[in-house]
């Protein structure tokens, strides 16, 4: 199982939704934050998204919007201040106008318990994807069946929507990383996914990579958001509370497959970046 499908068999723990937008004349919705991923497509006219951080940007039918990690955002007919707009709230119907200026389909997995998965959250807060339908066509008609699949309450429905919510995540975030591809960097995340126990240094991840240290922490940390080494911690944390989620292994086994010489210092680097002690987690999380 590769990098995104460990990110995304965590969602699918979560709480699937997806609905179908139409909105006309004056408009504009805050997306508060939330624990898990979820997207916006433009199936038709044009929207601006807004963030508190970046200049609005004016979106046209095609675009995507991802949240990998659930970040604050909104949508508008116009550039707007995020603060300014009044928050979306889910589950509720909005007005459907006949001749909609804008249409949207909507979709997100709700984590009620734990976090998204570090691969998500090293993504930007907000990504803006134009899909390559010649490249990937298998898209249009994805997205065509998502919008047909929402009309439907009939036997099914349930099972069907997680999983064309599951596509429609992999082929928009495998697009948005192809895209944004440095493979200097994807050898050592490769690398660092797939042997997180090794005694990594920035010297030997910096070799691996064929750069200088000083080049290799710059266009490691721009690429992933965060520096070589906290990466690596952040890894290694996140695989002990999959193997404490899913597995019955003692915390000194754990310790040993990612990387902590003993359980005493996993416990001590699990609190920190979570809060709370192994053996907790694994009773809160046990199923």
């Amino acid at each position: 199982m590769d990098v995104l499908d460990q990110a995304l068999a965590g969602l699918r723990i979560g709480r699937a939704q997806a609905c179908t937008v139409r909105l006309s004349g004056t408009w504009g919705y805050r997306y508060p934050a939330f624990d898990g991923s979820g997207f916006h497509l433009l199936l038709s006219g044009s929207a601006w998204l807004l963030t508190s951080t970046d200049a609005p940007r004016l979106l046209t039918a095609g675009d995507v919007v991802l949240t990998p990690h659930g970040a604050e955002h909104g949508l508008s007919h116009a550039p707007a201040a995020l603060a300014a707009l009044p928050r979306a709230v889910p589950e509720v119907d909005l007005p459907q106008p006949a001749r909609p200026d804008v249409e949207l389909l909507c979709g997100a997995y709700w984590l009620e318990h734990g976090q998204v998965h570090d691969s998500l959250r090293a993504l930007p807060d907000v990504v803006t994807v134009s899909p390559d339908l010649e490249g990937n066509p298998e898209l249009g008609p994805l997205f065509q069946l998502m919008r047909a699949k929402l009309a439907e309450s009939g036997p099914g429905s349930g099972t069907t929507r997680p999983a064309l919510l599951d596509l429609m995540l992999t082929n928009l975030l495998q697009q948005w990383i192809f895209d944004h591809h440095d493979p200097a960097i994807a050898r050592v995340l490769e690398q660092i996914h797939a042997a997180p126990e090794r005694p990594w240094t920035v010297p030997d991840l910096s070799a691996l990579a064929g750069l200088s240290r000083t080049t290799f922490s710059e266009r490691f940390t721009d690429a992933v958001g965060r520096p070589p080494k906290r990466y690596l911690t952040s890894w290694r944390l996140a695989r002990a509370a999959g193997f404490l989620r899913d597995t019955d292994l003692p915390l000194a086994a754990i310790a040993r497959r990612v990387g902590y010489a003993s359980e005493f210092a996993l416990s001590s680097a699990f609190r920190r970046e979570y809060g709370v002690a192994p053996g907790r987690f694994r009773t809160y999380r046990a199923p």
